[in-house]
């Protein structure tokens, strides 16, 4: 069955080069750990990320270089598609005009990959979150002029989270073109860190990840946001977060004043989540559940984890076939506007 995969990592070597040697990062130090050093109110130092390999098996498939290899990986799996979209960590975390640079730059090279292989490659944009009229006019150009399909962000800007009216024009103009916004794990913000550094791994995909932006996600309901901008989509990974399981429970029994709907018809409403990084049967199940096949899009997190585990899932997934084709890749189609070979 056809797979297009809607979480796929991908880096430029110039961009990390420009992590390392940068010689002013925009940080101030709120916290010391013995394992990570030095935690900052912006972001956890560029040694820390760099850490996490782009590479697996100790090759480039992470890089843009390393596209052959990646296709090679994809093939091998029956991955049909792979949409696109710039590793941690990002450019929100930038000054506004190395944002806008750089959210131009990395845009400018996947429309390239993108229309290199433009039936094996979709893109979502970075733009400069920090500055909202420059990420509303890169927003425009990467879609329009660029054909990407949507916009990626990693979480809360330099510790703010996107519920603040400031930021609400970016999300005006994502649901003006409708384009989804795909909100990506990071760690907790400083505020909320602390707790997780007793135990290594905690404020990572151990639960840190998840914790962030399930309630990230729940700021944004409780904000009103989907209220002004009822089209809007958001996308969240690994089987969105934690929130299919807690739809009974965030409901509660006193309504939730100030927004029009329960918290967990925007999330029917709103959210598509995507398979990412969680291959179990479990989860797929309460998602599937809770929310329907029509919300759920099949995704690997490659390259960290396996295209070959994730397919094997999916196609093992005790679901109706006409539901399989929905999340493979018929829910992809329709959201992101991809053409179908």
């Amino acid at each position: 069955m056809k797979k297009i995969a809607v979480e796929e990592h991908i880096s430029i070597q110039d961009y990390i080069d420009y992590l390392y040697t940068r010689k002013t990062p925009p940080r101030i130090e709120v916290l010391d750990d013995p394992r990570m050093g030095k935690i900052t109110r912006d972001w956890l130092t560029p040694e820390y990320y760099m850490d996490m390999p782009l590479v697996t098996g100790g090759d480039n498939r992470g890089d843009i270089s390393g596209i052959h290899l990646r296709l090679e990986d994809m093939d091998k799996a029956g991955i049909n598609m792979q949409v696109l979209s710039m590793r941690n960590p990002g450019i929100e975390e930038f000054e506004i005009d190395e944002g806008i640079t750089w959210a131009r730059r990395i845009n400018n090279e996947l429309a390239r990959i993108v229309d290199t292989y433009p039936d094996r490659f979709a893109a979502f944009a970075m733009i400069p979150w920090q500055d909202a009229d420059a990420a509303v006019k890169e927003l425009e150009r990467a879609v329009k002029e660029l054909g990407l399909k949507g916009v990626k962000t990693q979480s809360h800007i330099k510790g703010e989270h996107l519920d603040k009216k400031k930021y609400w024009p970016i999300f005006q103009k994502a649901a003006e073109l409708d384009v989804p916004v795909f909100i990506h794990p990071r760690e907790p913000c400083a505020e909320m860190l602390k707790p997780y550094l007793a135990y290594p791994g905690l404020a990572g995909a151990g639960w840190g990840y998840q914790a962030e932006v399930g309630l990230h996600a729940m700021l944004l309901i409780y904000s009103g946001l989907f209220d002004a901008f009822p089209k809007l989509k958001i996308i969240l990974g690994h089987m969105g977060e934690g929130l299919p399981f807690w739809l009974f429970r965030m409901d509660g029994k006193g309504g939730t004043p100030g927004i029009k709907k329960k918290p967990s018809e925007y999330v029917k409403d709103n959210f598509f989540v995507a398979t990412s990084g969680m291959f179990s049967q479990a989860a797929l199940m309460c998602s599937y559940l809770a929310l329907g096949a029509d919300n759920i899009l099949f995704a690997v997190d490659y390259p960290p984890e396996s295209n070959i585990e994730a397919a094997e899932f999916i196609d093992h997934a005790p679901i109706c076939p006409a539901d399989r084709e929905k999340i493979c890749h018929l829910n992809a189609e329709r959201l992101l506007k991809l053409r179908s070979p």
